[in-house]
Order: C-alpha cells, then sequence, then structure tokens
C-alpha cells in the first residue's frame, strides 16, 4: 500500500531520532539523480496516445497550469508572502501528485477504460516536466541569480531523459531489453523512494492550527484547481474520457516535490510538508466528489 513507505519514513526518523535534514537530503539526492530520470524517461517511451487527443490534452494542461500560475502569484502578493513562502505556495498549488495518487486512482476509475489511463500517464509528464522548469526555478530563484537559477536547471537529468525517451519513441527504437529492465525497475522504485522521505520529514511535524497559507495552498489545489478545470473543458468543448479524466487529473493533491524542493532549497520546508500531508488527506473527499461529478457532468 502506499502509506507503508511514509509509515517507514516516519519510524526512521523518529524512533532511530536521525539529523532529518540529512536523512531527507541523502533520499532526495537518490530520488532526484536516479529515479526522477528513469521515470521521466519510462512514461514518454512508452506513452502510446498521438493525434487530436494528444492535442486537446496538451491545450487543457496549458491553459489550466498558465491560469494557476497567475492565480497563485496574485494571492501570494495580495498576502504579501516573502520569497521563499511564496514560491513554495506556488508550487503547492500549481503542482499536483499525478504520479503515485494520480495513477492509482485512474486505474480504479478507468479499469474498463484504457483511454482514460494514457491520458492520466501524459497528465504525469506534462507534470513532471513542468516539476523541473517551473517547479524547480521556482525554487532555486529565491536566493540565487536568474542566471544562476538556469544554470541549475539545465544540469537536471531529469530533462535530458525526459527529452531522450521523446525522441526515441518518435523514431519507434526498441531499446534491447537487457538496458530497458534496469530503467523501469528504478522508474518503478521511485514512488517508494519519495514517499519514504515525505515519511520521514512527517516524523517531526506538528500541525497545531491551519495557518493562512495553509488553507490557501488546501483551497488552491483541492477547489480551485477543479473548478477552473470544468471551465476549461467546456470553453474547449471536450466530452468523454477525455473530459472526464482531466478533470479528475485536476483534483489531485499537492505533489511531495514541492515539499521536497522546499526542504532542499530552504524555502519554508514544514509548511511545504504540511501542505502534501493535509492536501492529500482532504483529497479523500475532494477527489470522490470530482469523480462523482465527472462522470455526472461528462458521461
Amino acid at each position: 500500500m502506499s502509506e507503508e513507505p511514509i509509515i517507514r519514513g516516519w519510524v526512521l526518523c523518529h524512533f532511530y531520532v536521525f539529523e532529518i535534514s540529512l536523512v531527507v537530503i541523502i533520499i532526495l539526492k537518490i530520488y532526484s539523480l536516479k529515479a526522477m530520470p528513469a521515470v521521466s524517461f519510462a512514461n514518454v517511451y512508452e506513452s502510446n496516445i498521438k493525434g487530436e487527443t494528444l492535442l486537446h490534452i496538451l491545450s487543457f494542461l496549458v491553459i489550466q497550469n498558465l491560469c494557476l500560475m497567475i492565480i497563485s502569484t496574485g494571492i501570494s502578493k495580495v498576502a504579501k508572502f516573502e520569497s521563499g513562502l511564496s514560491s513554495t505556495f506556488k508550487n503547492s498549488v500549481v503542482l499536483s501528485n499525478s504520479g503515485n495518487f494520480g495513477l492509482p486512482v485512474s486505474q480504479v476509475v478507468f479499469q474498463h477504460n484504457p483511454l482514460g489511463l494514457s491520458i492520466q500517464v501524459v497528465v504525469m509528464i506534462f507534470q513532471n516536466l513542468l516539476t523541473y522548469t517551473y517547479g524547480l526555478f521556482n525554487s532555486v530563484s529565491v536566493d540565487k541569480a536568474k542566471f544562476q537559477a538556469i544554470k541549475t536547471f539545465l544540469k537536471n537529468p531529469v530533462i535530458y531523459a525526459f527529452l531522450f525517451g521523446f525522441v526515441l519513441h518518435a523514431v519507434s527504437i526498441k531499446l534491447p531489453e537487457f538496458v530497458w529492465t534496469p530503467i523501469k525497475n528504478t522508474s518503478n522504485a521511485f514512488i517508494a523512494i519519495a514517499l519514504i522521505t515525505l515519511g520521514a520529514q512527517s516524523a517531526f511535524l506538528k500541525i497545531t492550527s491551519l495557518s493562512l497559507p495553509l488553507v490557501l495552498s488546501l483551497v488552491g489545489r483541492l477547489i480551485l484547481s477543479p473548478c477552473m478545470a470544468i471551465f476549461i473543458i467546456l470553453l474547449l468543448k471536450l466530452d468523454g474520457t477525455t473530459a472526464q479524466s482531466l478533470l479528475i487529473a485536476s483534483s489531485f493533491p499537492t505533489s511531495r516535490n514541492s515539499s521536497l524542493f522546499a526542504l532542499e532549497y530552504g524555502n519554508h520546508p514544514e509548511y511545504a510538508a504540511q501542505a502534501v500531508l493535509m492536501s492529500t488527506v482532504f483529497s479523500i473527499i475532494t477527489v470522490t466528489t470530482v469523480i462523482f461529478s465527472a462522470h455526472l457532468l461528462f458521461t
């Protein structure tokens, strides 16, 4: 089950009293340098959606995420968040957990409809790219010059793994089994690594009250995003499985990557971890409601 690695990470830091930042950052390096490039490559390499459906999906994702970026930036300015808090807040609203949360949900909802799951794979690939462009640049630019932030971004192996997978997929080159098997195995391991990291972060996490930034993150990610998705779906005149899948994908909780970035770059990591955990808890209600609404509106 997906909660088991979180519990193990919590036990690791809580009972064995490791230095939390050291433990998490070591795991983070493994996660970002090994697991995430593998999962990015594997997903784009195996994707099989083409043509008009892909254009509709990408149009929706671009419009929705641009709107979320603009709105979250506006909210952070109105609320007068300082730069580090603003960075983490924007990531908590824009970046969603489309991987280890989104894929299992889609597997259940669309178990008899392969198109629904394939759309979620595209969403996950887009989120991976968004995470290591907007999300990363947003995090590192807080305490670095823009040129240094660009250099940090260009050093990230996930981007090159994504592009390499896209090229191989486009020209239909089949990797030999001895190359593909370790890539696939590493890709399959990324969920457990990320969740152990989240569990380690949460070992000493205390939520005594819902702060304003946390409430705004929850509202932005769990309520504003799916409401905006309905409007965009109607604007683009999407229907059927495509509309259902995109609406459901828009309701997923905050990505754990926003928490990992906040920890690595020192941008309010405790608040970031709270946003991930609390949005995941409340998503039990909100995602269920959105799934029901999606079938009701776009069947």
